[in-house]
Formats: C-alpha cells, sequence, structure tokens
C-alpha cells in the first residue's frame, strides 16, 4: 500500500450540523506570510496529507476552511476518533494562519453549498480549494476481481473518491473564479504515468485515476478566469493509519518498517505534500501547471523543499525504477 489507508481523508456519510473552531469572521490573512490575506478550503483535511496540507497553508499566513466527518462529537465510518477537524483547525492556527473546522459530509450537496455560503458571507473569496476527500478503504476487497467485489462497498468507493470531488467542486468553484490566480488541487494517489498501470481493483483504480481526469478538464475550464486546476499526489506516504495500522510504529520509528518492507525507505511524511502544495499555492506562475499531474517528490526538484528529515524521496520514480522492476530495495539517488 501507498497513501491508500485514510491519507486522502474523508467524504460521505450523514452528518448533522456543523462543528466551528477559529474565528469564522475574522480577517483573512491577519499575520504574515506569503498567503496572508488569502482564503483556502481543504476539503478531507482530518488527517494524512489533507491535516497537513492545511497546516502548510496555515503556515503561509491563509485562513483555512478545513471539513471532514469526525470532530470531537461525532466519529466517521472510517473510524478513527483521535483524529479531528478540531485538532487540524488547531494545528493550523499553532502555525500561523487561522483555522476554522466545519463538519460536511461533501456527498450532501445541502452542506457543501452552506460551507460555500458561509465562506462567501465571512470572507467574499476563495483562493484555493484542495479536494482531498477519501475514506474509502475499508471498503476495498483488495484482492477480488470485478465481479467478485461486492457492489455496494464498489459503489461506496466511487461515492467516496469521485462524486465527492464533483458536488465540492460544483459549489465551490463560482466563489474562486471571481478573482484571478484561483487554485484547484485534485489530490489521489498516483501520478498520470504511474496510473496508467492497473491499480487494482477496479473501484480503486477508477478512484484513483478519476482526480487526474477531473484536473485536467477542469483546467481548460478554468483558464479563461485565469484560475488553475491541477492533481497533486503523495508518494509512499507515512499517514497515521500507514504508521500505527499497517507498519505498527511511530513516525519516529519508522524505519522500523523497512524490516516488513524494504521498500518502506522510500516513504514520506505527510508534511512533504504539504509543503508541495504550499510551494504551488505561492507561486506566481502556478498557471504553467494547468491540467497537469504532479507529484510532491517531482515537485521538489523544481521548488527546492523538503520532507522533515532534509531528504526529498522522489517515491514515483523509485516505485517505477526499483520496485516494479524488481530491484532490491536501495533508495540511493532517490531521495
Amino acid at each position: 500500500m501507498r497513501s491508500e489507508a485514510e491519507d486522502m481523508a474523508v467524504g460521505g456519510r450523514p452528518t448533522g450540523g456543523s462543528t466551528s473552531t477559529g474565528t469564522a469572521g475574522a480577517a483573512a490573512g491577519e499575520g504574515g506570510g506569503a498567503l496572508a490575506g488569502k482564503v483556502a478550503l481543504v476539503a478531507g483535511a482530518t488527517r494524512g496529507a489533507g491535516r497537513a496540507m492545511a497546516v502548510e497553508l496555515g503556515r503561509a499566513g491563509a485562513v483555512v476552511y478545513v471539513t471532514g466527518r469526525t470532530t470531537r462529537e461525532q466519529v466517521s465510518e472510517v473510524g478513527r476518533a483521535t483524529e479531528t477537524i478540531e485538532g487540524t483547525a488547531d494545528l493550523v492556527t499553532a502555525a500561523g494562519g487561522t483555522g476554522i473546522a466545519v463538519r460536511v459530509d461533501h456527498l450532501e450537496p445541502d452542506q457543501v453549498r452552506a460551507l460555500v455560503e458561509r465562506i462567501e458571507r465571512d470572507h467574499g473569496r476563495l483562493d484555493v480549494l484542495v479536494n482531498d476527500l477519501w475514506g474509502g478503504d475499508q471498503h476495498v476487497e483488495w484482492d477480488k476481481k470485478a465481479w467478485e467485489h461486492d457492489l455496494g462497498k464498489g459503489l461506496r468507493v466511487l461515492r467516496l473518491g469521485v462524486e465527492s470531488h464533483l458536488i465540492t467542486s460544483r459549489y465551490a468553484l463560482p466563489l474562486l473564479i471571481r478573482r484571478r490566480g484561483g487554485l484547484l488541487v485534485e489530490v489521489t494517489d498516483g501520478t498520470a504515468e504511474s496510473n496508467r498501470e492497473y491499480r487494482k481493483p477496479l473501484y480503486y483504480d477508477l478512484a484513483k485515476s478519476a482526480p487526474i481526469r477531473i484536473a485536467r478538464d477542469l483546467g481548460e475550464e478554468l483558464a479563461e478566469y485565469g484560475c488553475t486546476a491541477l492533481c497533486l499526489t503523495p508518494g509512499w506516504l507515512r499517514s497515521e493509519a500507514m504508521l500505527d495500522t499497517y507498519f505498527k510504529v511511530t513516525e519516529e520509528r519508522w524505519r522500523d518498517g523497512c524490516a516488513q518492507n524494504p521498500h518502506f525507505a522510500i516513504s514520506e511524511s505527510p508534511v512533504f505534500v504539504g509543503r508541495a502544495l504550499a510551494a504551488l499555492a505561492t507561486d506566481p506562475d502556478v498557471a504553467r501547471w494547468n491540467g497537469q499531474s504532479l507529484s510532491s517528490g517531482g515537485l521538489a526538484k523544481v521548488y527546492g523543499f523538503t520532507d522533515v528529515d532534509g531528504s526529498a524521496p522522489d517515491a514515483w520514480r523509485y516505485i517505477a525504477e526499483v520496485e516494479r522492476a524488481g530491484k532490491p530495495a536501495d533508495v540511493t539517488g532517490y531521495r
């Protein structure tokens, strides 16, 4: 597994009401930073990549709305009670931004519409939209053929990983395009190149390929408004679930996981993709990436950021050239 397990956060199931953290009416970007005065929405920011991306936008000074289904009072179907949107909002604020947590089921159009109306009412703008909605791993039957996979679970995967993105874009993009320079980031698992191969099973493959196409298509539609759409993927992400569930290690001891799978040596912390997003959001020439599929490792070469340990793992190149090629694990030249 790479960035599969809850890395892309949340996106579905009935909710009720909303939970807020932070001052909704606070002036955008009260602090300093390259994104001071900017407003972002990270849809699916409870954990993993979504949480880290929200925090790094906050570190750059943005007001960041963070959404998901797990709060301190309610837990989503993902079932990880210690990771909440309030926790993410607190981290955003601590980093220097303004974090605002709102519980939203992004499969419910009325809830998404209400969220965008609130952002418009409180700030009158939206500069960055991140569709990091997922939460479908528990529904994936990894070793089943398409005709063996439970149909209900498969369709749930598609709703969580594709429909939630489409609903969110439908209601958020009209606010984003009011100002030139707006940025839409679709988040997935894998690049356009890596996802040319079958990412079995069928439903997972479709869910993780769709955001790449969505970014390409919306790039065509947003260009005339001076806005940009792109797709971003982490590499082998050391999400909370990857650490404590799949490898049973901590972030401090993550290298112990290499005893189970030596290729885990190429893995990266969520901060790495968070820094990739911040680099994109603060790039005045971000339109050069319009419609493209990008990775944290690839962008590190362009923008010069690193992971928390000072390395710059290029996971997808490593996976193609070393792991899939059947070579012994060796990250030399790849991080």
